[in-house]
């Protein structure tokens, strides 16, 4: 696997750059149709020109440095966009999936790609994460960024079981398309802080986080406890089982939160482009406090 060369500190920025371009576009049509369409046959060119620029480059690159361009955040998107990216759609799903093994590992578990064929991907869970009963909130938060990222011609993915293949619509599991679902990342380096067997509550975009170290593994929670639906603020961690302080339920933060029928609901948390980032469920915004 190839190290990921670092992003720009503006990376954020050009995150962004395509909403920008769209709302631009969007407010050239308030001008009436013609300009509207002058707008979008001049970002048609812009993107044709430098679409031609990035062909040539690969054309020059010898395989090392189009494989460090492959692996460029940035450069990557661009590479898709203009059908240059010299990796295979199933070794990018591969790549994706590497990116995310550490946080399904510290919930005991691994994924596997199965196939890809067509638009569909197909995954098997391994490990805890195959019988969890968080396992669909970690595929949907964990899994469908980086898949997204890196294959966008991915329309379904289907989660293979040993009993029977629970297939999840594409319009579930890339619900963040949509402006009324998905997720946010969100930079969390004060995580990184927490000492072995410690337990705090990180203000997170508005959001309060719950956050552990056990076994030298970082771990974070929605701050709700799923049996009296109240807050985690003062929960004590015993090892790997974490106890609420207000209904003495304990749950097992190394299995995914998993408590007596029930469990907390896990937040992925993982190194993006080099910063510690948690992902926030849009959805969940308004009501995690």
């Amino acid at each position: 696997m190839v190290d990921r060369p670092e992003s720009p500190a503006d990376e954020t920025q050009w995150r962004a750059a395509g909403d920008r371009i769209q709302t631009l576009l969007d407010s050239c049509a308030t001008s009436g149709p013609a300009a509207h369409d002058r707008a979008q046959q001049l970002v048609r060119e812009v993107a044709g020109l430098y679409g031609a620029g990035l062909q040539r480059i690969m054309a020059q690159a010898g395989p090392q440095l189009a494989e460090r361009l492959a692996t460029d955040d940035l450069v990557a998107s661009l590479l898709l966009v203009h059908g240059l990216h010299p990796h295979d759609v199933r070794r990018r799903v591969g790549d994706a999936l590497y990116r995310v093994r550490p946080y399904l590992g510290s919930h005991g578990g691994d994924v596997e790609l199965v196939e890809v064929a067509g638009g569909t991907a197909r995954l098997r869970f391994q490990g805890s994460c195959k019988s969890c009963p968080s396992s669909a909130v970690t595929l949907e938060l964990a899994v469908q960024d980086a898949i997204r990222a890196a294959a966008p011609e991915i329309i379904d993915i289907e989660v293979v079981t040993a009993e029977h293949p629970d297939v999840i619509p594409a319009q579930s599991l890339l619900a963040h398309l949509h402006p009324d679902g998905g997720t946010e990342w969100h930079p969390v380096p004060e995580l990184a802080d927490l000492a072995p067997g410690e337990v705090a509550g990180f203000l997170v975009a508005d959001a309060t986080v719950l956050a552990c170290r056990v076994d030298g593994q970082l771990l974070a929670y929605r701050d709700r406890c799923p049996v009296c639906d109240d807050t985690l603020a003062g929960a004590q961690l015993h090892r790997e089982l974490l106890q609420c302080p207000r209904c003495g339920t304990e749950f097992d933060v190394t299995q995914a939160g998993a408590g007596p029928g029930c469990h907390l609901e896990p937040l992925p948390l993982l190194t993006r482009d080099g910063a510690l980032s948690v992902a926030l469920p849009r959805a969940m915004l308004g009501v995690l406090a």
